[in-house]
């Protein structure tokens, strides 16, 4: 393994091992994009077969890098994986399992502030960072993106927002009560709300060109986290029409949100071409987690199971990477990989130094994409659901899952089997024990939750026929 792929130190440790940013005679290092969908299916881009719903510029992204095919996020849902990818660890670790509940009164609902976040770990190598769009790692002010690495935000605080403008009556944080009305809240910038005049995915993209042009003598780090197509199932009634040949109600007006994203992408996309900057920036695409299929009309196919599960479906997401002239174009990795990989892979082409006490679970992928490195990045790829009891391991191509609702757990083959039909635990007891005995051994790793999850609190889910909450 690369010997700066392992870093997490408080930000004044980083301070003080990197008092400037890289020697001017170094080249300099490369910009970093990360662009987050929310509750995207692994089956809607174009480059994972999608038919209905056409993504040009996701595809675009991927047809100038490369597609992980066998992409997991952190987590099966929204909150603990991005703190998984902001950390590069695996949520677990530090007791983030659940998704946050909307508590800006409460300073232990969110990213334990010993964890180093990505911006705060490039910020002494001279990067300037923004988030855009949805944080969803504490409503709490120590849990802020300012008060975590990053120089800007503009964005929401929980789990999902409300798109039209109109529609956001709520000025100030402290006066929403519980995670519904935060979706009716108006948009930080910074600590400040401030009104917006256009939908929100427009916003958001709007906000991301900013930052470029502002930043582009700068090596930057823009963590550009839309929450489309997360609900409320919210878009134009002309962007929805477009759709007419879909059937299915909720899957017409996903798409319709899909493709303000997609619309978005290019725009960044556009603007690093028109400011010569493709070359020296690194993008990633990739969901936070799997569709849940019955809530927003999205499609894990070919993938068994959605969001919150431990199957395919509900952690192995779309997944693409561009460095032109770094990462060869047009192709495609099959081994499995992860949204901790980002971390370390940043951290590796700057050279930060490892914390033993608190070593990233990614690993530098580069030179595997590259073909300077064979064999699988990972032995393992971990998900633990402390609160179902749910798991699942990967391990080459096999895979165990103890899925919520049973207490049996599966063997699968996902060379063969990739839909999890198969159940191979039968027939194969050993493999099936050594499996597990794997599992065990990183299970005894971690710690329980640090804080109640959203869906423990009464308000947490809207009464029927609602379209708020996460």
């Amino acid at each position: 393994m690369n010997p700066f792929a392992r870093l997490s130190l408080p930000l004044s440790a980083l301070t003080l091992a990197f008092p400037a940013a890289l020697p001017a005679a170094e080249h300099r290092p490369p910009n970093l994009i990360v662009i987050m969908t929310d509750d995207q299916g692994y089956g809607d881009t174009g480059f994972n077969g999608c038919k209905d719903i056409p993504t040009p510029n996701m595809d675009r992204l991927a047809a100038g890098g490369e597609v992980c095919t066998s992409a997991y996020a952190a987590f099966s849902v929204c909150a603990p994986s991005r703190a998984g990818f902001m950390t590069g660890r695996y949520p677990q670790r530090f007791g983030f399992e659940r998704n946050t509940a909307w508590q800006p009164a409460v300073d232990t609902t969110g990213l334990d502030v010993r964890e180093t976040t990505l911006a705060a770990a490039l910020h002494p190598c001279g990067y300037k960072s923004m988030a855009i769009g949805k944080w969803h790692l504490g409503s709490n002010d120590n849990f802020h993106p300012l008060n975590r690495g990053f120089d800007e935000f503009y964005g929401h605080l929980g789990g999902g927002h409300r798109y039209f403008p109109e529609e956001l009556t709520i000025k100030n944080t402290l006066d929403c009560r519980n995670e519904p009305d935060s979706y009716r809240s108006w948009i930080l910038r910074g600590f400040q709300p401030v009104r917006t005049e256009h939908y929100l995915t427009e916003e958001f993209t709007r906000e991301a060109l900013d930052f470029v042009r502002r930043q582009k003598d700068n090596p930057f780090f823009l963590y550009l986290a839309y929450n489309a197509p997360h609900g409320p199932l919210q878009a134009p009634a002309d962007e929805i029409a477009k759709f007419s040949g879909i059937k299915n109600e909720k899957r017409r007006t996903y798409a319709a949100m899909l493709t303000i994203v997609d619309r978005g992408i290019g725009r960044v996309l556009d603007l690093l071409d028109e400011l010569k900057l493709a070359d020296d920036t690194l993008v990633v695409f990739m969901s936070d987690n799997g569709g849940p299929t019955n809530a927003n009309g999205s499609s894990n196919t070919p993938l068994r199971g959605g969001k919150s599960e431990p199957f395919e479906g509900g952690f192995r997401v779309p997944f693409a990477i561009r460095w032109p002239g770094q990462i060869p174009a047009g192709k495609s990795y099959a081994e499995p990989v992860s949204s901790l990989d980002i971390f370390a892979t940043i951290a590796a082409l700057n050279h930060i130094p490892a914390n033993p006490e608190r070593p990233l679970d990614g690993v530098n992928l580069l030179p595997y994409l590259r073909g300077e490195k064979t064999g699988a990045p990972h032995e393992h790829i971990f998900l633990r659901m402390f609160d179902s009891g749910a798991f699942a391991m990967r391990e080459g191509d096999f895979k165990i899952v103890k899925d919520k609702k049973s207490e049996k757990i599966f063997l699968f083959n996902l060379a063969k089997d990739l839909s999890e039909r198969n159940d191979l635990a039968a027939a194969n007891p050993e493999r099936l024990s050594n499996l597990q005995a794997a599992y065990q051994k990183w299970n005894a790793q971690l710690i329980p939750p640090a804080f109640p999850g959203l869906d423990m609190h009464q308000w947490s889910k809207p009464k029927a026929g609602a379209a708020d909450g996460d």
